[in-house]
């Protein structure tokens, strides 16, 4: 199957990410990753799903395909969720916005190369459940750039009518920038300050080109999510390869027992009994990087994990990466080895974010 291209031509090294073909970096990821966390920097992430919800039973079928409460959101609300199956599996985290100007309209954004499952998901349940309620992809009738960074109200205020000041976190209005009709979302991926621009496809480009800032690809991008310790589907999580609940990947805050959804009955008993695992945070003390894949022992060789993420931490100058251990592993400073080619190599455990 032929990648999909972005409504940006970035004119730079590009690799296959989730069916894209998306740019790896621009200058260097640390130069990218300090203009972000010292400055601003702007990402193409058109990569990430885009599905629309509406209809009279739009509200009711987004509830129950997603473990927030979605009653609580008022039009220009957003909430994080996850998606899960009826084990309590994650099949991928969202972003779900209620439309502004739209009540009762939703979009959601599932990770890169999701888009058609979800569609299909969110279709099939709704005619098992005889609701009345339209899905429709739009990944590619609209591009989507984040400008994330300490500077980012400064350089996104510039170019757009919205009053970003009064744009409360997870919030989403409608606004132009650069004399496109767009919705910006105070959201992002980076711990920073920070805005999601929804664009039309076509006006994308220009859209990017006025903002005159360093361009960030996926490599700044993850070091960047590593430091806050924040999921990326495919790697912290996969319903086949790495089947994880939500409580394991530490975002239990986003499961609410109290609404009906699927897997919520197995997510109850999780939540009850508690996890055997959690994703923990790892230092490594000795030369090295904890890639994905390394095993994780104790002190005395006892096998206790698996990396699933690692990276050279730019902010902090230490190797950082995630792993799921046994919950007793939980907090700071547990020695733990981490085996890089044949020899496990020190580290100790800490709470997520890596940045304090």
């Amino acid at each position: 199957m032929a990648l999909r291209s972005p409504p940006i031509d970035h004119e730079t090294k590009a690799t296959d990410f989730g069916g894209w073909e998306m740019p790896v970096e621009f200058d260097s990821i640390r130069a990218e990753h300090e203009a972000v966390r010292e400055r601003v920097g702007k990402f193409d992430v058109s990569h990430m799903g885009q599905i629309t919800v509406s209809g009279p039973d739009a509200e009711r079928l987004m509830q129950r395909l997603t473990t927030n409460d979605v009653t609580t959101l008022v039009p220009g609300d957003a909430q994080y969720a996850g998606i899960t199956n009826k084990d309590g599996i994650l099949l991928d985290d969202t972003v779900v916005y209620h439309l502004p100007e739209r009540a009762g309209e939703y979009l959601f954004i599932p990770n890169a190369g999701h888009d058609e499952e979800m569609v299909d998901r969110w279709n099939a349940y709704r005619d098992e459940w005889g609701l009345d309620a339209t899905v429709t992809n739009q990944t590619t009738d609209y591009g989507m750039i984040a400008v994330q960074g300490p500077q980012a109200a400064n350089l996104l205020g510039d170019q757009t009518d919205v009053s970003l000041g009064k744009l409360g976190q997870f919030e989403v209005t409608p606004g132009t920038v650069a004399g496109a009709e767009c919705l910006v979302a105070r959201t992002g991926y980076t711990g920073e300050n920070g805005f999601e621009v929804l664009c039309p496809w076509d006006e994308t480009q220009a859209v990017w080109d006025v903002l005159d800032c360093q361009p960030c690809g996926l490599g700044a991008r993850d070091t960047l999510r590593l430091e806050m310790g924040f999921l990326l589907s495919g790697e912290e999580f996969h319903p086949e390869d790495n089947p994880r609940n939500p409580y394991e990947a530490g975002i239990g805050f986003v499961v609410k027992l109290d609404t009906e959804f699927v897997g919520r009955d197995a997510l109850e008993r999780v939540d009850a009994e508690g996890p055997d695992e959690k994703l923990v945070g790892i230092i490594l003390r000795d030369r090295g990087i904890p890639r994905s894949g390394y095993t994780v022992t104790a002190p005395d060789g006892t096998e206790l994990g698996t990396m699933t993420s690692g990276t050279m931490s730019p902010t902090l100058g230490e190797p950082i990466g995630l792993a799921y251990l046994p919950v007793e592993y939980v907090g700071d400073k547990h020695p733990v080895r981490v085996v890089i080619r044949d020899e496990p190599k020190k580290a100790h455990t800490r709470t997520t974010p890596f940045l304090s």
